[in-house]
């Protein structure tokens, strides 16, 4: 009688280790700050509320069929006038929701700030990486015309470039980028002249590849990381600078508030005890430049760890 073979059990499965990536490695660093996920999940918030405003508001507050002069400047928490819908923030002098305010306010203001800081990225980095990319005399007219653009005071050279072209949300956006390419153009050339100098560089120059190729295939993702921290830096200071320009009158029309708008509805009213309609505004917009600052510092410290505390 032939002895049967006992059967043999695979060997078990070796689980393959994870390959830590890059970005999961960003990510992770990240994550190890609490305060910088707070500011994250806040700006999230906000973005989706501003994104939602239509159909979340409690009215809208710039349709004129909706208001009733009689509810003006109402404290938070009272009732209109026919008593069938609360004021949670109170109202302005004209009778407007402050809530339905805000909401609105904020689809504005984070419009023409992310707006105009992505369309200054764009121009501020493909002059830098031409000015670093090109050399001689390419790289020292740019360089002096980023030297000239950050000689005058942003808000000083906006509000010269508003009274030109009027009132309106593309002409704050013009605006604006107007002053702020040139952050991004030196941010980005002091990076490309250290990666002009890479060996792949050299070698892309060697195969006579397209210069365009060169500059926006091998130079520009090697440059992303500082970009990336300017740029979110930029976004909240593009946000106050368009809320500083619709305080003063030169921003956004009145059909369009933003957050700085709406806080300069409820100005002259300060002194009366009507404070909510320009708090409750502020607040907002306080929260909004803080949370994006709050992941801008976190992600300075991921991409250079030098800066890291």
């Amino acid at each position: 009688m032939s002895a049967t073979a006992a059967p043999t059990t695979p060997p078990p499965a070796v689980k393959a280790a994870k390959v830590e990536t890059p970005f999961r490695r960003m990510v992770s660093e990240f994550c190890e700050s609490k305060l910088a996920l707070f500011g994250l999940v806040v700006f999230i918030i906000i973005c989706l509320l501003a994104l939602f405003a239509p159909w979340i508001s409690p009215q809208n507050p710039y349709d004129l069929a909706q208001l009733d002069i009689m509810d003006g400047r109402l404290e938070p928490g009272s009732r209109n006038a026919d008593d069938t819908f609360t004021y949670w923030l109170g109202t302005d002098d004209q009778g407007r929701d402050m809530l339905s305010g805000i909401l609105y306010g904020l689809r504005i203001s984070l419009t023409v700030g992310g707006g105009s800081a992505i369309l200054a990225c764009a121009v501020g980095a493909s002059l830098g990486l031409l000015a670093a990319y090109a050399g001689k005399k390419t790289d020292t007219v740019i360089m002096r015309l980023v030297d000239l653009q950050l000689s005058f005071p942003s808000i000083l050279a906006a509000l010269m470039i508003l009274a030109f072209l009027g009132k309106g949300i593309m002409n704050v956006v013009i605006a604006l980028v107007i002053v702020e390419w040139a952050y991004y153009a030196r941010t980005v050339r002091g990076t490309a002249l250290v990666e002009r100098r890479r060996e792949y560089i050299e070698a892309a120059q060697c195969l006579a590849l397209p210069t365009h190729r060169i500059i926006f295939r091998h130079l520009l993702p090697n440059c992303l990381p500082p970009l990336i921290v300017v740029g979110t830096m930029q976004i909240a200071r593009a946000i106050a600078l368009e809320a500083t320009l619709s305080f003063l009158g030169l921003g956004v029309p009145i059909t369009e508030p933003s957050l700085g708008l709406l806080i300069s509805n409820g100005y002259e009213y300060m002194l009366s005890g009507k404070y909510w309609i320009s708090f409750y505004p502020g607040i907002a917009l306080l929260i909004t430049i803080v949370s994006i600052n709050l992941v801008g510092d976190q992600l300075r410290d991921v991409l250079n760890p030098r800066l890291k505390k």
